[in-house]
């Protein structure tokens, strides 16, 4: 059967595009020179007179094409993605595709449930400030195939969803884990799967290191961890607060990203941690990562507002609650219900001492709440609709400050395109409805 390993193999062939987001958009640019015909098709193509829809003819053309391209969006095991395999039809992604192009000892791939997006930018970061050209690329927006970015020279610091993993079958150079937790359940089929979806990019084949956060679970999984594995320790210095990262999970992102530097550059860790330092007040965190959005003064206290519109699965929400331990605090959360387990974010909730309050806003929010009433049902919980909504009740619950904290916890597509909208959203609201 053939099975491309590279752009160029693609020439002259009649190739699918499936899934026409950002991912299928850039596909569709590196190939309009090489493909003899695209066929592009998409679940709901909008008002694209020329993407196919995939239940109204789309997947028939699929069928007779040489080879389809998968955008990370498309589940690899539903049933019409196995149907093309099953007929023949060789099924693979982009990102694959440029990976047995580039030059792969300049890859790093950085995957986790949480903490992936901070520590690809960290890597980046700390690259520059020892002089080493570097961009972050991936599933933060800028797939690295797209002939647009210039990936000839330095690192490639590539952030990897799951939902890129399980099409990834060659490895970059360098491959970072952050954490494993419980996510995206729907798109893999159960936790197992996707744990072993999430760990197989380090399986792939190809001379690589694996580094791995020192923890319980991650010894728990080594069988399903492949390369030259090694195990980091937590930063035990101050560098995370003078990056102005928040939470305990923040130190072992920074010993990942100094390790993998200290692997790119050949450094000293005590040379590597001074140059950093030197440099640590120009990083800018990204937002919805645990952001300050607002503070305001309510009867001679704080009330601050707390934008970790990132957190789209129960571990970085159990994170975010961590860091605000020791203050009133109320956490808005919830969105599309993927049918995760949320019995540890209830317990997270439970175990606070200080006053609580859960405001839901969607399916997930609901099944939250319902969760925690079974665990604690004296924490005070009312489910909403907007997030004007939210935010008011949440102003409201706490007239002696503390701690207004979005961290949903859940996917935002079920009111919100992306996450990004939804912090928006939730940063406007703190700003019109404030008192």
């Amino acid at each position: 059967m053939f099975r491309p390993t590279g752009f160029t193999d693609l020439a002259g062939k009649r190739v699918g595009i499936f899934g026409y987001g950002v991912e299928g958009r850039a596909t569709r640019r590196r190939l309009a020179d090489v493909a003899g015909t695209l066929v592009l098709v998409d679940d709901d193509p909008g008002l694209s007179s020329e993407v196919l829809v995939t239940s109204d003819g789309g997947l028939e053309a699929l069928r007779r094409c040489d080879v389809v391209l998968k955008s990370p969006g498309i589940a690899r095991r539903r049933r019409d993605v196995l149907d093309l395999e099953q007929s023949g039809v060789v099924v693979t992604s982009a990102l694959n595709l440029w990976l047995h192009d580039v030059d792969r000892a300049r890859v790093v791939a950085v995957t986790g449930t949480k903490g992936k997006s901070t520590t690809t930018a960290l890597v980046t970061f700390f690259l520059h400030c020892v002089g080493e050209p570097a961009l972050r690329l991936g599933n933060i927006g800028q797939p690295p195939y797209d002939p647009d970015i210039d990936t000839t020279q330095g690192w490639l610091i590539l952030e990897v969803s799951s939902f890129q993993c399980v099409d990834i079958d060659v490895a970059p150079g360098l491959i970072l884990v952050t954490s494993l937790g419980e996510d995206h359940v729907d798109w893999h089929g159960g936790v197992d799967e996707y744990r072993n979806d999430k760990l197989s990019l380090t399986r792939t084949e190809g001379v690589h290191q694996t580094l791995v956060p020192e923890t319980v679970l991650f010894h728990e999984l080594a069988h399903q961890l492949g390369g030259d594995l090694s195990y980091v320790t937590a930063d035990t210095t101050s560098l995370a607060e003078s990056l102005g990262l928040q939470g305990a999970h923040s130190h072992s992102n920074v010993a990942l990203a100094l390790r993998c530097v200290t692997l790119l550059t050949g450094l000293g860790s005590s040379d590597l941690h001074e140059r950093i330092a030197a440099h640590a007040s120009s990083f800018e965190p990204l937002p919805g990562r645990l952001t300050l959005v607002a503070t305001e003064e309510i009867n001679g206290r704080s009330l601050r507002f707390i934008d970790d519109g990132l957190a789209t699965s129960a571990l970085p929400t159990i994170a975010a609650l961590e860091v605000f331990v020791d203050a009133p605090l109320v956490l808005i959360a919830g969105g599309f219900d993927r049918g995760v387990d949320y019995e540890s974010l209830a317990s997270a909730l439970d175990a606070r001492s200080h006053e609580t309050v859960l405001i839901s806003i969607g399916a997930a929010g609901q099944r939250i709440g319902e969760t925690l009433a079974q665990r604690r049902p004296d924490i005070a919980h009312e489910h909403v609709t907007t997030m004007r909504q939210a935010v008011e009740r949440a102003r409201a619950a706490l007239p002696n400050g503390g701690v207004v904290l979005l961290s949903p916890g859940a996917p935002s597509f079920d009111l919100y395109r992306n996450w990004e909208e939804r912090s928006a959203d939730f940063t406007s609201m703190v700003a019109e409805t404030k008192p």
